[in-house]
């Protein structure tokens, strides 16, 4: 088997996928994309739906969790990542958001580097696009400016429809929420529904758009069941160098020119504290050598925590209800038939990006809206007809950290988000619960008789909303900042803004960068799955400019 290569990647999710088929067009380069799970071909990934066996499900999910946490009131949170071809890719909601022009624009203040800016991050979010608009007869300027063709990422419509959740878009409307037709055009206040990573029905994860088409490519190589215990890290007279990886089993892998490391912002920020490149005192304690002192390895970390506010509601046609008895065999018959229906579901259908209170300048929080209520993911459906109206803050100040808990490459990291650490943080819950409020006691809504089960309309005051928050609020699973970008004067920027690996003496770690989620300084006003491939699409072009 082959050990040398040009170049490796270390993580075939989102990012890892786009970086393999970009690195990779020029025949001239010999890739390895390592992948420790295994093939995505479960069809549990293709049917949209089916995130609800993959998430908690050691086919596909590393299984992670948290340490309890304060601000959850002292609860443990189930934390997905996936754990297969495509990576979180095959396993999260296909929500297709980039966020809001201003987040760019502060990561180019951030980093020092303009290339970062909305303006100049837009072409490469339209560069693996193909936008259901561009090929329906949408040709306005708008679609043109903003979306892509022929990319290899396919973005929808959703292929179902409920009319709780149009009464719900017009109660946002009533509430002084706008309507909103495209949640990607730098500004995405209002509501509407999203927009899905689907082709005609079927998940269109990473591993589809970006691996499949290429498969017949000899200078790629894609490995399964390829754990990766650390990288290899050399000492030279003129400073540190990347060289390679090595494997469970002891297996030494050589990079000829550089090691990508793409594993997320969980396992990425591991795999650097495992390889001698963390906080001193960490690796020490856990007897690990200490290569760099990176105190900023596996800190920043930052996560949208939602807030799943639960309505009962009454003859409005929820999945709790259509999913019953016979209602099964119909959704099964419906999606075999035509593709369409609940079992084409992303998790959340309808969204509003709004301002927790009218003192904002802009959108500051996100709803996803569902015609189910569940006490968790992978759980059953509740008894009663009921939708969900999830919050999130879409800038949390709260910061966490990730570490590694030993010096044992198969042991989990300690994942502590410390969610809802700051006033800000619990103010806004407390706000983005108030305004569920209102806009469910809106007109639009009324034939539907919403009450607020959960939380609860007994809680009132703002301490007792954020206590509640706390028992309620989950991950909606966008961990970021953990190997974060910032300028070389910035004590907390572990990676340049060309995303190569410092060395915490000035200099760079020659032959390695950090390309995934964990290289936001900020997270994005929206959902990251986006982001993370505009993300890769920059840094293939820096790694091929490198040489």
């Amino acid at each position: 088997m082959e050990r040398d290569f040009d170049y490796i990647v270390v993580g075939a999710g989102t990012a890892g996928c786009l970086l393999a088929n970009r690195l990779s067009a020029d025949p001239a380069n010999r890739v390895l994309l390592l992948e420790a799970g295994g093939s995505d071909n479960y069809h549990w990934i293709r049917i949209p739906v089916g995130y609800l066996y993959c998430i908690g499900n050691p086919r596909t999910d590393w299984m992670y969790r948290t340490e309890p946490d304060p601000g959850l009131n002292g609860r443990q949170l189930r934390y997905p990542r996936g754990r297969v071809l495509g990576g979180c890719s095959s396993i999260n909601g296909m929500l297709y958001v980039r966020g809001q022009a201003r987040d760019f624009d502060a990561w180019a203040e951030l980093t020092g580097d303009d290339a970062w800016s909305w303006e100049n991050a837009l072409p490469d979010f339209r560069a693996h696009e193909s936008n259901w608009r561009r090929d329906a007869g949408v040709d306005d300027a708008a679609a043109a400016e903003f979306h892509g063709r022929d990319g290899e990422l396919r973005v929808e419509r959703q292929r179902l429809k409920f009319p709780v959740l149009e009464a719900f878009a017009a109660a946002c409307t009533e509430a002084g929420i706008p309507p909103r037709a495209d949640f990607n055009d730098g500004d995405n206040e209002g509501v509407g529904f999203f927009e899905v990573t689907q082709r005609r029905g079927w998940r269109w994860n990473a591993a589809s758009a970006f691996l499949r088409p290429i498969r017949n490519r000899t200078n790629l190589t894609v490995r399964t069941g390829a754990e990766v215990d650390r990288l290899l890290i050399e000492r030279r007279a003129d400073g540190l160098a990347c060289t390679g990886v090595l494997l469970r089993g002891d297996e030494h892998l050589t990079a000829r020119r550089a090691v990508i490391l793409s594993a997320g912002a969980v396992n990425s920020p591991k795999l650097l504290q495992l390889s001698g490149l963390g906080p001193a005192e960490l690796l020490a304690e856990h007897g690990i050598d200490v290569i760099a002192d990176l105190p900023a390895v596996g800190g920043n970390l930052q996560d949208h925590l939602q807030i799943r506010s639960v309505w009962k509601v009454r003859d409005a046609g929820t999945l709790n209800e259509l999913s019953r008895g016979i209602g099964k065999a119909r959704i099964a018959i419906e999606y075999a038939l035509k593709r369409t229906g609940p079992m084409s579901m992303a998790p959340s259908q309808l969204g509003a990006f709004t301002r927790s209170d009218p003192g904002r300048n802009h959108a500051n929080v996100e709803f996803h809206v569902q015609p189910l209520s569940l006490d968790a993911f992978g759980e059953p459906l509740h008894a009663f007809p009921a939708i969900t109206a999830s919050v999130c803050n879409l800038n949390p100040t709260s910061r966490g950290r990730i570490d590694i808990g030993s010096s044992r490459p198969e042991d989990a990291p300690l994942i502590r988000p410390n969610y809802l650490s700051t006033d800000e943080d619990r103010r806004v819950a407390a706000q983005s619960l108030r305004l569920t409020r209102t806009v469910c006691s809106q007109p639009a809504l009324a034939r539907y008789a919403p009450q607020e089960w959960k939380p609860g309309v007994e809680i009132q005051t703002d301490d007792d909303l954020i206590r509640h928050a706390g028992d309620i609020a989950t991950t909606i699973f966008h961990p970021v900042g953990t190997t974060a970008m910032g300028k070389d004067t910035d004590p907390d920027a572990v990676l340049d803004p060309h995303l190569r690996m410092r060395d915490g003496r000035g200099g760079r770690i020659a032959g390695l960068r950090v390309v995934d989620a964990g290289a936001m300084p900020v997270i994005p006003s929206g959902n990251t799955n986006a982001p993370v491939l505009m993300i890769a699409e920059k840094a293939a072009r820096w790694i091929l400019a490198d040489g």
